[in-house]
């Protein structure tokens, strides 16, 4: 497994400023948490999603892909990192 945090640097208020992402070897989502401006956390994984936060069908860019784009700063995390911004996020149900 790999996680990577991305923070997305825009001014759309209904898009989301932090990513985390948990990935398999294939690069494909696992878990996700979405960290939007008004604060509200939302997460899913392969079998729930949330609201406006699903897991992607296709594989993540690569790292030096996605901080090739100047909106996006990613990085590797720890699975520690991860769990806590996990277990920070409430499941809520869809919408």
């Amino acid at each position: 497994m790999k996680y990577l945090k991305v923070d997305w640097k825009h001014s759309h208020p209904h898009e989301p400023l932090e990513i985390f992402m948990e990935l398999d070897d294939a690069n494909m989502e696992i878990r996700k948490v979405h960290i939007y401006p008004d604060g509200h956390r939302e997460r899913a994984d392969t079998l729930v999603p949330d609201k406006d936060t699903e897991v992607s069908y296709e594989p993540v860019p690569s790292l030096d892909e996605i901080n090739s784009d100047t909106e996006f700063d990613g990085q590797v995390i720890t699975k520690e990192e991860f769990e806590e911004a996990w277990n920070q996020t409430r499941e809520q149900k869809g919408p």
